[in-house]
């Protein structure tokens, strides 16, 4: 088992790990826990979250809500949901995840399987240190249309296009606003406090909507 640790969060690695030995894991581990697990190729990474990655994660989730409540859109916060596909043999739990177009066919349920199931429409990975696991590919293989990814300075997203991700400046669920300038209100909650950021935030936005507008 290779360890790699920032101060942010640790990953533990294990090798040559079954499928079934994967889903055997999650099953005795159970939901309560604090660890995320992926899996993909035989290797599993499981990362443990620190202060700094799960105020980040926390912090950019209010961000998200803020722009579904500005944009009218409805949302179902999905956390880090545990998908998984049999016929890929790959798994994942994101940092966050959300459904918004795709939110209607999951609003009532409990459980989701991504057998049947849509995939969420945006997922988050917080990632201080590098994973071990290409959450690229693994996520692009699932149908996830979003992935956002925010290291402590630079929020990245990827749009889904024919199967693949292309980095973008602007998310296609929230083109009018540029939502790779998150990262300076995460840095503006450290002086002034949570409430006031996002506060701030929505009425960044919401000039970005009308400049947009205009």
């Amino acid at each position: 088992m290779v360890t790699t640790a920032k101060f942010a969060e640790t990953r533990d690695v294990l090798q040559n790990i079954s499928w079934q030995t994967f889903k055997a894991m999650l099953a005795d581990m159970g939901s309560e826990r604090n660890k995320r697990l992926a899996y993909d190729n035989g290797i599993v990474e499981i990362m443990t979250p620190l202060m700094p990655h799960e105020n980040s994660n926390r912090l950019i989730e209010g961000f998200v809500l803020v722009l579904c409540e500005e944009f009218g859109l409805e949302v179902k916060s999905a956390g880090s949901l545990t998908m998984t596909r049999d016929d890929l043999e790959q798994g994942g739990e994101p940092d966050s995840s959300y459904y918004i177009q795709n939110e209607l066919l999951v609003r009532n349920k409990e459980n989701i399987d991504l057998n049947t199931d849509p995939p969420p429409d945006i997922v988050l990975e917080v990632e201080y240190s590098r994973p071990k696991i290409d959450k690229l590919s693994l996520y692009a293989s699932m149908g996830v249309p979003e992935f956002w990814r925010y290291n402590g300075n630079v929020l990245r997203i990827y749009a889904l296009n024919s199967g693949q991700y292309s980095e973008s400046d602007r998310s296609p669920t929230f083109a009018p606003v540029l939502v790779t300038e998150i990262p300076r209100f995460i840095q503006e909650s450290k002086k002034v406090g949570q409430i006031a950021a996002t506060r701030a935030f929505r009425t960044w936005v919401r000039q970005q909507m009308s400049t947009a507008g205009q």
